[in-house]
């Protein structure tokens, strides 16, 4: 089988190479700047990219690769900090640049053979670097340049070494895309052979490999990561898994029953709901802080399984439904990438687990997942929900949780959920919910003073979770979600609109 393999030097952005690649069914796999260049020689891959990275090549312990990469014969493409490390270890020269290049700017080409073939002369694309290359190794020619990067893109064609300053991976970068394309098939002279179905069965085998005939639990939420994962297990061990739905009091409206009847009358499998709604509230009760929510929330999560587990004979695996833009956003497991916020996946689990983690999701995308669930037999309006937080609630509820909120906020969701179905927007927006600050406001209701909660709505457009826009609702759909939630929902006397994009925020308030 072809591959690329994606060397991650801590990028936010590396998990979306892969998944780019992957995109022309050509698979692909991410591995560690710590990669030994045996380990990347006995993979024989098609190709070989380095990734970007907070770090600069002038720093003490700066990542690093061994040089012998370069000498494989085999294409490498180096972006961003990928790039610098390619001149600097070549003999290229590295400069800090006198004005950062962030965002968006426009790329001039100068060079239209193979890794810009039928590109268009200027186009927009996504930098992010405060160093710049100022002398190209020896043997390297420039392929484009930009008003702040007199080298933006080179390469030394007789060794296949090619090098780009922007992030061609992100979809601010107009022709990103096709810049990969061709890379990846006019450079590596790869075919579009992989497809979900080789990765059904690839992560069946894994799964089988690992189990070995021991048993499994699987935490499941109704969501359509834990979905997925049960029924993907499921297919590897049948009646060795066991999934359990853990009612932590922060699940939306008859969240709980809906999740149970789907995964008992659609996919036959052994399932063991727990409440643990008191549990959870007392463990939150005078918690503000959103990290150490998440932690409590995961640590808890992991006790239960881990309880449950003992009363079932042969347990010793545990599996979760883990996303790579979770592993990300917590903290990168492949490369130094900063840490944004921890999820319950991976933040919260306990030091000392009893019960072996199975993540077969973790290398995979939102719309990966979905995909993949396609292939698995799951129905539509499973897949297509929008996503859930694992720390449920607890995570829109601004400041501390109280039952109280939490029924005022899961009144709100719920006209929210009803109003954008109502509307025809649901299958468009990638997340859309009810938060619920931590403040009050004054209002007249009945010609009376109010002083009561607000409640923001929250409604964003996005691919893969990575980045989003928030939506353009209609007028009138705003309007009839902010009279029904002031007439309906007890307690709440405005209702605002949250029109931030991520980044700089994220999609969820904590």
């Amino acid at each position: 089988m072809q591959e690329i393999i994606v060397v991650d030097f801590g990028s936010q952005y590396t998990q979306l190479i892969a998944r780019r690649i992957r995109e022309f069914k050509v698979y692909s796999e991410i591995l560690p700047c710590n990669v030994s260049f045996s380990e990347i020689k006995k993979r024989k891959p098609a190709g070989i990219i380095l990734s970007g990275g907070p770090s600069s090549v002038f720093e003490e312990g700066a990542p690093l690769i061994e040089r012998e990469i370069f000498n494989l014969g085999v294409p490498v493409l180096g972006i961003c900090y990928g790039m610098q490390l390619i001149a600097h270890l070549l003999g290229g020269k590295v400069t800090p640049a006198e004005k950062r290049e962030y965002g968006k700017t426009i790329l001039c080409i100068d060079d239209f053979s193979d890794l810009f073939a039928d590109l268009s002369s200027e186009s927009v694309v996504w930098m992010s670097h405060a160093d710049k290359i100022t002398e190209m190794p020896q043997g390297f020619i420039r392929l484009a340049h930009t008003e702040n990067s007199p080298y933006a893109a080179m390469a030394d064609r007789t060794r296949k070494i090619y090098a780009l300053q922007f992030h061609p991976e992100v979809v601010h970068t107009q022709e990103g895309r096709k810049i990969l394309t061709n890379f990846v098939f006019k450079i590596c002279g790869c075919s579009p052979s992989w497809d979900m179905h080789s990765f059904v069965d690839k992560a069946v085998q894994d799964i089988k490999n690992k189990v070995a005939g021991h048993k499994v639990v699987c935490g499941v939420s109704g969501g359509v990561d834990s979905t997925v994962t049960a029924v993907l297990v499921h297919r590897a061990v049948g009646d060795a898994l066991t999934c359990i739905l853990v009612d932590n009091g922060l699940l939306r409206t008859e969240e709980c029953r809906k999740v149970e009847q789907m995964l008992r009358n659609n996919f036959h499998i052994n399932l063991k709901v727990v409440d643990a709604s008191e549990r959870f509230l007392r463990r939150l009760k005078g918690v503000k802080d959103p990290e150490r929510k998440r932690k409590i929330i995961g640590g808890e999560f992991i006790k239960i399984f881990e309880e449950e587990a003992k009363k079932i004979e042969g347990v010793k695996f545990l599996a979760q439904g883990t996303l790579y833009p979770d592993v990300i956003e917590s903290v990168s497991f492949k490369g130094p990438s900063a840490t944004i916020k921890s999820h319950h996946n991976v933040g919260g689990l306990l030091k000392r687990m009893k019960l072996k983690l199975i993540e077969p999701l973790r290398e995979l995308f939102k719309d990966e997942v979905r995909e993949l669930g396609r292939e698995l037999g799951i129905p539509k309006e499973i897949l297509w929900r929008h996503p859930f937080p694992g720390p449920g609630l607890a995570i829109r509820c601004i400041g501390e949780v109280t039952q109280e909120k939490l029924e005022i906020l899961r009144h709100a969701d719920r006209i929210v959920l009803e109003e954008i179905k109502k509307a025809g927007l649901y299958n468009d927006l990638w997340q859309a919910f009810a938060v619920l600050p931590s403040i009050k406001t004054v209002g007249v209701m009945g010609d009376e003073r109010t002083y009561e909660h607000v409640i923001a709505i929250r409604a964003v457009l996005s691919a893969d979770g990575m980045t989003a826009d928030w939506a353009r609702l209609p007028y009138d759909v705003l309007e009839r979600l902010s009279l029904r939630i002031i007439n309906e929902v007890k307690g709440v006397n405005r209702v605002v609109y949250d029109i931030t994009s991520k980044p700089p925020g994220t999609i969820e308030w904590e």
